[in-house]
C-alpha cells in the first residue's frame, strides 16, 4: 500500500525517490525538499544583499538634503540648514566608520528644536527620516515617568522606533526619534523638594543614558518592564534624537539676563524680535532642564514663528499643501476645485489670529469643506471658492 504513495508536489512515486516524508494529509520527496531549500536560501540571501546595500548607501550631502525639505517644508531656511548638516555628519559617520579606526572616535550630534506650535519641529523630523528611509519614531514626552510609577517608561520611546523597524534591531538601531514636548519634563520647582518629582527631573535623568549611547534593555510590546519579561537590546550610540518644544516663558528667562540690573517701573527692558533666536544653556537650565541633558542635545536651533506670507505659502506651495489635498480629494469624486486668492488670504488672516500656526491652517479648511464633502454625490462638476464663502464658512470659528 505504501509502495502506491506519490509525491504531491512533483508527482514521483515512492520507490523512485531516495527520501520520502509523510504528513498528515501530504507527501513530499527529497528532490522537492532540496528544491525548496535552493529556493528559499536564495532569496534569503538576495534579501540580505539588498539589505546591505541599502545599508551602506552614500549618504546625501546636506544641500541634497535642504533641497528635499525646501518641497515639504516652507520657511526656515537656517534651521533647514543647520538640520541638513548635522543629519549629513550623522549619518556619514554611522556608515562610513569602520570598526578598527580607534584613533578618531566622532560622536554623535542629538538636535534640539525650540519653537512655536505649528512652526514645523515635527515636519522637519518627518522628512529627514523619509528622505533617508530610515526607522522614524514620535514619542511624547509628557507621558513619561520614572520606573515604577504610573506613566510610560523611558524605554518605550525605543520600543516604538523598534515597532516602526519591523523589529529589525540593526535597522532601528540607525533611526531617528522625535521626542516632542520636551519642554514639559522640565523641573517643577527650581527649589529642592521632598517629593520626587516623577514626570520631570527623573525623566531627564533617565533619558541621559539613552540620549548618550549604550546597549538599552526595550520590551518589544512596551508597558512597564519586570524581571521575567522578555526584552530585546538595542544599541542607541547610531540613533539621533531631535528633541522639540515650546519652552513657553523662556523669554522672560532670556529678559533677565540680558537685563540684570533691570529694577524699578521706569526701566525698560529690551525686547528684541524672536529673542529666542540667542537662547544659551544657561537660559535652558533655568528653565527647568538639567545641565547633563543639555549637554546631550550640542545642536540648539530656535525656529521662527511664522508670519501671513508663510501661512499661505504653506497652504498652496509644498508637495504635500493642504490646497492640493483637497483638490485631489474632490477630483477623486470628479469634483475640480477652485480657490480664489481673496479666500486664500481670508484663511489665512483667520489662522494667524488664531495662534496655531501651520495646524490651524487645517483647521479653517476642514470647517469650509466639510459640508460640501458630505454632499459630494450632489455636487456639480466644478466648485469654486471664494471670499464671501469662507467668510460665512469661518464666520463663528
Amino acid at each position: 500500500m505504501n509502495d502506491l504513495l506519490i509525491c504531491n508536489f512533483c508527482g514521483r512515486k515512492k520507490k523512485e525517490a531516495d527520501l520520502f516524508v509523510s504528513g498528515i494529509s501530504g507527501h513530499i520527496c527529497n528532490v522537492c525538499i532540496e528544491k525548496t531549500y535552493y529556493i528559499l536560501h536564495d532569496r534569503k540571501c538576495n534579501h540580505k544583499q539588498k539589505y546591505m546595500e541599502k545599508e551602506y548607501i552614500q549618504v546625501k550631502k546636506p544641500k541634497e538634503i535642504k533641497f528635499f525639505l525646501d518641497q515639504y517644508v516652507i520657511g526656515q531656511d537656517h534651521t533647514k540648514k543647520i538640520i541638513s548638516v548635522a543629519v549629513y555628519n550623522h549619518y556619514k559617520r554611522v556608515f562610513n566608520l569602520k570598526e578598527d579606526d580607534e584613533e578618531i572616535q566622532i560622536e554623535k550630534s542629538n538636535i534640539l528644536l525650540i519653537g512655536e506650535t505649528g512652526t514645523g519641529k515635527t515636519l522637519i523630523a518627518k522628512n529627514i527620516a523619509k528622505l533617508l528611509e530610515v526607522p522614524f519614531a514620535i514619542a511624547d514626552a509628557t507621558s513619561l515617568t520614572e520606573a515604577g510609577y504610573v506613566g510610560e517608561d523611558v524605554e518605550s520611546v525605543l520600543t516604538r522606533l523598534l515597532q516602526s523597524a519591523d523589529y529589525n534591531i540593526r535597522s532601528a538601531e540607525r533611526g531617528i526619534v522625535f521626542l516632542d514636548e520636551i519642554d514639559k519634563i522640565s523641573r517643577k520647582s527650581q527649589n529642592p523638594s521632598i517629593t520626587r518629582d516623577v514626570s520631570g527631573e527623573g525623566v531627564q535623568q533617565a533619558l541621559l543614558k539613552i540620549l548618550e549611547g549604550s546597549i538599552i534593555h526595550v520590551p518589544p510590546q512596551g508597558g512597564r518592564k519586570h524581571p521575567d519579561q522578555k526584552t530585546i537590546p538595542i544599541n542607541t550610540e547610531n540613533i539621533l534624537f531631535i528633541g522639540g518644544g515650546t519652552f513657553d516663558g523662556i523669554e522672560q528667562i532670556m529678559e533677565e539676563r540680558q537685563n540684570p540690573f533691570s529694577i524699578g517701573f521706569l526701566c525698560k527692558r529690551i525686547k528684541k524680535k524672536n529673542i529666542r533666536k540667542n537662547i544659551s544653556a544657561i537660559d535652558l537650565k533655568k528653565f527647568g532642564l538639567i545641565p547633563e541633558l543639555t549637554g546631550r542635545f550640542p545642536i540648539i536651533n530656535f525656529l521662527n514663528p511664522l508670519d501671513k506670507k508663510l501661512l499661505k505659502r504653506i497652504l498652496t506651495e509644498p508637495k504635500n499643501a493642504l490646497i492640493k489635498q483637497y483638490k485631489k480629494l474632490f477630483y477623486l469624486d470628479n469634483v475640480i476645485l477652485n480657490v480664489t486668492d481673496d479666500a486664500l488670504d481670508y484663511i489665512v488672516d483667520k489662522t494667524f489670529h488664531l495662534g496655531l500656526g501651520a495646524r490651524g491652517l487645517r483647521s479653517c479648511c476642514e470647517k469650509i469643506f466639510v459640508d460640501y464633502i458630505f454632499n459630494i454625490e450632489r455636487m456639480k462638476p466644478v466648485l469654486s471658492i471664494d471670499r464671501n464663502i469662507v467668510i460665512k464658512k469661518l464666520n463663528y470659528f
